[in-house]
C-alpha cells in the first residue's frame, strides 16, 4: 500500500506544505505560561528585586510596551524579550547578562511543547511525499522540540525579518526547497495570519479549526478546512494499491 494524491484533487499539484506551529501543531498558551513561570522563579533566585517588583502579568505588559515602542523589532520576539529584560535589569542596577540568561531559560522552556496526539504520525506520513517546512511567527526552535526531524526546513519570523501575514516566511520556504509558491499549500489556525496570508502570497490554504470556530465572514474562505491533521491527510491523499 502507498499514498497517492488523487489526480483530480484541487491540491494535486502541491509539492510543498508549510505549517504554522503554535495552536496548529501544539497548544501554545500552556507552554508560554509554563515558560514565563520558570523565568519568574529564576528571577526569585537570581534577581530577586525583579521577582518582587514585577509579577508575570507586569513583565508581559512591559514587553508589550517595548514592542509598541520598537515596531521595527515587533517580528523578533526574542529581541523584544531581551530588550525588555535588559531595561528592567538596568533600572534596578543589574547587569545585562541577567536579560540574556532569562531569555535562555525562557527559550528552553518554550521548546517543551506537547504536540496534538496525531501530529507526529501524520507528519511522518506526509514527509515522504511532500517537502515540509515549518514557518512560525513564534520562537519555538523546532529541532529542540518533540517534533525534531519531522520537517525538511524550519523558519521563524526573527530569521527572515518579518512575521506573517507578510509573505517573507513563505518565500523562505520556497527558496529553501526550490518549489514555487503556486505548488505549495499552507496549514495554519489563524484566519488572517495563516489562511488569508497564504492566499495573498499565492499558496493554497488549509485552515485547521480544532475547536469548531466560525470563519470570519470578512475574509475569503480557505481552500480546505479540517479539524486535525488526520483529516488533512485524508483530504490531501487517498490510499491505493501500489
Amino acid at each position: 500500500m502507498s499514498w497517492h494524491l488523487a489526480p483530480s484533487h484541487p491540491f494535486s499539484g502541491v509539492r510543498l506544505l508549510t505549517f504554522d506551529l503554535d495552536d496548529t501543531l501544539w497548544p501554545c498558551l500552556p507552554t508560554i505560561q509554563a515558560a514565563e513561570q520558570e523565568v519568574h522563579a529564576w528571577f526569585a533566585d537570581s534577581a530577586p528585586v525583579l521577582a518582587s517588583e514585577y509579577d508575570i502579568d507586569s513583565l508581559r505588559a512591559h514587553r508589550q510596551q517595548v514592542a509598541r515602542e520598537n515596531p521595527h523589532m515587533a517580528h523578533d520576539l526574542s529581541a523584544i524579550r531581551i530588550h525588555s529584560y535588559r531595561q528592567l535589569a538596568e533600572r534596578h542596577g543589574l547587569p545585562a547578562e541577567v536579560a540574556h540568561e532569562a531569555n535562555s531559560i525562557f527559550r528552553r522552556a518554550r521548546n517543551r511543547v506537547t504536540p496534538y496526539q496525531e501530529v507526529r504520525e501524520v507528519l511522518g506520513s506526509l514527509r515522504g511525499h511532500f517537502q515540509l517546512v515549518a514557518v512560525s511567527n513564534g520562537n519555538a526552535q523546532i529541532e529542540k522540540t518533540p517534533l525534531a526531524g519531522c520537517f525538511h526546513f524550519a523558519f521563524m519570523a526573527e530569521q527572515v525579518g518579518a512575521a506573517k501575514p507578510d509573505p517573507a516566511l513563505f518565500h523562505a520556504a520556497s527558496d529553501a526547497t526550490g518549489i514555487p509558491l503556486n505548488a505549495a499549500a499552507h496549514v495554519g489556525d489563524d484566519p488572517e495570519r495563516d489562511v488569508d496570508a497564504a492566499r495573498r502570497a499565492g499558496l493554497r490554504s488549509v485552515w485547521i479549526n480544532r475547536d469548531g470556530s466560525e470563519w470570519p465572514g470578512a475574509l475569503p474562505g480557505p481552500d480546505l478546512q479540517v479539524r486535525d491533521l488526520y483529516a488533512l491527510r485524508d483530504m490531501l491523499m487517498r490510499r491505493e494499491e501500489s
